[in-house]
């Protein structure tokens, strides 16, 4: 009787406490759900870098310095339950309050880095251009001026001018500035290359690249979306004449003092860019077109105008004949009628 009753306080004792381990582990699931559920204690948004090697234990260290978590004890033990969530990468993300602990990891794990963007405007010059990614404070500066440009890209050229796309491009923190300017200039190879191959017939371009040479002339001439099929038509047809193309940009462009303001001497100056001295496309690009320059310069309108003069106020005053052009001239730059 003695040992039945021995076995059976042993068998009461083992039920208490299986009952009690299977209580502590309800209770520290529950806290760990608890835990992993429970959004950052940050304000709004905030941006997090993490280094390479970066252990999620310490980064759960720094959070709870910083109070956006209460304690690391049950997140620890969180994360030998979902081992899949220490696999952080290197990189910057951005953390929101509307994020649990658990949807933070996972962001950290899934490499989604924050996109920061940079708008490289048609128009503008590969110095202007590299100046630009020079200044922001989210790109690293690699290139030291258009020579190292001229060999990263090593066009047949010896100046890059023109063949960098303009367009926003988006890239992650510490991005190179020569990795945003190659996605440009293989976006540039692409259009030129298409646009090429489309083009209208019988235009007096000898190849791919003296249509970027005119598409950039035509991007520096105007403004106006719908005059640049009538200014590519000027240039074209004074190509096709054997006319100069007298373009104050190019003479800007090859210009060594231009000060903001043109003048007599510029003009007179004989440049390879000075289009009032030569004859002929300048030989090279004057600025990186935008696809609707390159568009025009494929696809001139069907006209016979040689002449054009600025109305200032973006627009031009178009003309086929010497007559015509002067009495355009008076009326919109000496501000007197014929």
């Amino acid at each position: 009787m003695a040992l039945k009753a021995w076995m059976k306080g042993l068998v009461w004792a083992g039920s208490l406490g299986i009952t009690a381990g299977m209580t502590v582990t309800g209770y520290s699931y529950y806290q760990i759900q608890q835990a992993m559920a429970s959004p950052l204690a940050m304000e709004g948004e905030q941006e997090v870098s993490l280094a390479n090697g970066q252990s999620v234990g310490g980064l759960l260290a720094r959070w709870q310095q910083a109070g956006w978590v209460d304690s690391t004890l049950w997140l620890r033990l969180g994360l030998r339950l979902e081992p899949e969530l220490t696999a952080i990468k290197a990189g910057t993300y951005q953390l929101s309050s509307e994020m649990s602990v658990r949807d933070a990891l996972s962001l950290l794990v899934s490499g989604d880095e924050m996109q920061f963007q940079i708008t490289l405007v048609e128009g503008g010059t590969v110095a202007d251009w590299l100046t630009q990614l020079q200044q922001h404070p989210r790109i690293e500066a690699t290139l030291d001026g258009v020579t190292d440009l001229q060999a990263l890209l090593a066009v047949e050229q010896s100046n890059p001018e023109g063949w960098l796309f303009p367009d926003t491009y988006a890239f992650t923190d510490g991005t190179k500035d020569s990795e945003v300017l190659l996605r440009a200039y293989r976006r540039m190879e692409q259009e030129l290359v298409r646009i090429w191959d489309e083009r209208s017939e019988g235009l007096p371009l000898k190849n791919a690249y003296e249509l970027l040479i005119l598409a950039s002339i035509i991007e520096k001439e105007t403004g106006a979306p719908h005059e640049r099929d009538l200014v590519s038509a000027v240039f074209v047809n004074r190509l096709r004449q054997g006319m100069r193309l007298q373009t104050d940009p190019t003479v800007i462009y090859g210009a060594e003092d231009y000060q903001g303001r043109i003048t007599r001497k510029h003009l007179d100056t004989p440049t390879a860019y000075n289009t009032y001295r030569m004859h002929g496309l300048t030989p090279t690009p004057i600025a990186n077109p935008s696809l609707a320059s390159l568009e025009a310069a494929a696809h001139p309108a069907d006209s016979d105008y040689l002449y054009f003069v600025s109305k200032g106020d973006g627009t031009h005053q178009f003309s086929r004949t010497l007559r015509e052009h002067n009495n355009a001239v008076n009326r919109y730059i000496r501000n007197k009628r014929s």
